[in-house]
This record gives C-alpha cells, structure tokens and sequence, in this order.
C-alpha cells in the first residue's frame, strides 16, 4: 500500500547491501545539513512529512521506511539482535546515498533506533534527536531508574503481547473505526492526544500504519511459554522481541567516545511510552485490566521516563550533553500534537534557526 505524498516530498527505491529502501525526501538545492527521519513501530516515514516540510530552507530532509514498513522490502528480523537489523539498515542506507555525517530523529522505536545507529558508528552522527523513545532497556519487563529485569526470560514482552485482533486488523487493511482494535480508533487514543488537530491528515497516518507487514518474523513476531507471569516471554523473531529487555540495551550510549547532542521531546499525555505505560502488560496487570497479576514486588511496571533520564543523566555526566523538551498536552507523536514546538526545537538543535 502506497504512502500518501504531501505536496514537496518524493518518494524513491534505494537499493543498498542489505534491503531496498523507500525513502522520502524534502530536496535541498545546496544543503547546509541533512536530517534523516526514523519512524517507530506500526507507522511508516510517512508520518515525518510536516517535520520535514517544517525544517529551514537548505536543509535537505530524509525518511527511511525501516524493513516491513511503508513501501520498503519485507525481509525478517533477527530479534536477537535487538534493534541493530533496523539500525544497520538505516546505515545502508547512508552509504548508499553517500552521506557521511547526518542528524538523525527517531520516534518511539525509531529512537532506539538511532540511539543504536550511535552506538555503532557515533562520528556518522551529528545530532541525535529522540521522539517519545523507547526506553534504553527495551519495552517492558524491567523495573527501577537502572532497568532491573524483572525476570531472566523477560516475561510479559515481546511478540506475545500483541493483540491478535489489532494484528488481524493490520493484515486485512481495515481503515475502520468499527472497534477499540482498528488501527483508526487506537491512533486516536494512542498516538495522540488532539486527534482533531490531525483530522486532514488522518486517513494518510492510518494507510501508513497499514502498510506494517505481519507475521512471525515481522509483526508482532513469536513468543515462547514463560512459567512467569502472565505465561509468555519474548521469542527471537520479529519486531516486539527486538525491543525486549532481554534483547535491547542502549544504555552503553554513556561511554561512547564520541557524544553527539541529544535533544529528547516527550508528551505529558503518552499512553505508550511513559511511567505508566497503558502498553505495559504489568500496568495493566496492576490497574486490575489483566487478571492474575501477581503484584509489584514480582511484576512491576516499568518506568520507561525515568529510565530514559536517568541514562541520559549520565550521558550528560560522562561529557555528553542532553535537551528535555517535556510538552505536558501533548501525546505519543509529539510533533503532531505540538507541531510548531517540535520543529522549532529541532531546527534549534540542529544549529539552524526555524524561520
């Protein structure tokens, strides 16, 4: 399924060594930087055209569409190697465009994304800018600032969690808003928080969430039978299981040699990245929404805020430097809900005054 295009964006196929890439791009005739946009789960590039339309003139803007998502190739994902299929991809990509140094924004697990991409070759990476991201310790199954495992095997994570309708719904191509589990209904309570602001634009987010390809090795990936509650733990393939803790930890970014700047814009309103994550399996299990919850001192939920501070606390203590924009009002898509915010704080961060 296609993307929709706003006006001044192009799409192209970008073969490179280890997938064929669709990436979008906001031309520059002579660019003074380039910014390369990293979406998250269940989206596509598509959602980063205002972004990238909203960056100053001569900044020349790319999306990349991650494997499985959008108009990119359908290849597996190699779950026990965290996120580093994604991150390595995004770096094809680079070479193939031959760019040496860019700044890099990722959203939700885009942002663990980059934060790998720097990881793995930081002096690639101007700037970081991390939207509404994934925790450094992956997405559930940890608890405390320093992201203690709950369990050995990472219970509760993972491809398991996936509601089966949602997935059902992705796989048929429902644009509905017939059920709380159509992906329509839970972009609006989930990754925003001012629906009606996005009302011109929602059938093009929707067709982009659509475009996820399903499956065991793609979304939401396997699971395996955990003796730990609820009765499931991450398995080794697919999207959920890159970012289970088991599989995911960024938090090596505090002794990177090289520290590019980070700019971290998180929403008040956020229901899947937070403190108390209405994605997390042991919130639910606390607020009484999942049975048999065994309590907090066995599963608790994780804080996935904190966690994020506190590791870029350190990076900051380490001879790093870090940004937090805390926008109360807005939701899990920042720089839907808080536009004008967002992409003046990005071009701010990326030396280049917003006009």
């Amino acid at each position: 399924m296609a993307s929709t295009l706003f006006d001044g964006i192009t799409a192209r196929r970008v073969p490179t060594t280890r997938y064929t890439a669709n990436v979008l791009e906001r031309a520059a005739e002579h660019p003074t930087a380039t910014v390369v946009f990293v979406h998250g789960n269940v989206s596509s590039a598509a959602f980063y055209q205002p972004s990238m339309l909203a960056l100053p003139a001569g900044v020349r803007a790319l999306a990349i569409d991650l494997r499985g998502f959008g108009d990119s190739e359908t290849k597996p994902v190699d779950a026990a190697r965290g996120l580093r299929d994604f991150a390595d991809d995004v770096r094809s990509v680079l070479d193939a465009l031959e760019l040496e140094q860019v700044h890099l924004v990722g959203w939700s697990m885009g942002g663990g994304v980059v934060m790998q991409v720097a990881l793995d070759a930081p002096g690639r990476v101007a700037s970081l800018t991390l939207e509404a991201p994934v925790s450094p310790y992956g997405f559930g199954g940890t608890h405390g600032a320093d992201g203690v495992r709950n369990d050995a095997d990472g219970a509760g994570t993972g491809g398991g969690g996936a509601n089966p309708d949602f997935v059902a719904r992705l796989d048929a191509g429902d644009a509905s808003a017939d059920a709380q589990t159509s992906p329509r209904t839970v972009y609006r309570s989930s990754y925003v928080a001012k629906p009606e602001l996005q009302a011109a634009h929602e059938d093009a987010w929707v067709a982009s969430m659509l475009t996820t390809r399903t499956g065991l090795d793609n979304y939401p990936g396997d699971s395996v039978v955990s003796e730990n509650w609820p009765g499931f733990a991450a398995g080794m393939r697919g999207v959920l299981n890159t970012m289970a803790p088991q599989h995911l930890d960024l938090s090596g970014i505090v002794d990177l040699a090289v520290k590019p700047p980070i700019l971290w814009v998180h929403g008040g309103k956020d229901a899947i990245v937070s403190d108390a994550s209405f994605f997390d399996l042991n919130q639910l299990g606390l607020l009484g929404i999942i049975p048999g919850w065994p309590g907090a001192e066995v599963a608790p939920p994780q804080p996935m805020v904190t966690q994020t501070r506190a590791v870029l606390d350190r990076y900051a203590a380490n001879g790093g430097s870090y940004r937090e924009v805390s926008l109360p009002d807005a939701g899990h898509a920042p720089h839907l809900d808080e536009a004008e915010t967002f992409d003046r704080e990005l071009a701010a961060h990326i030396g280049i005054p917003s006009t």
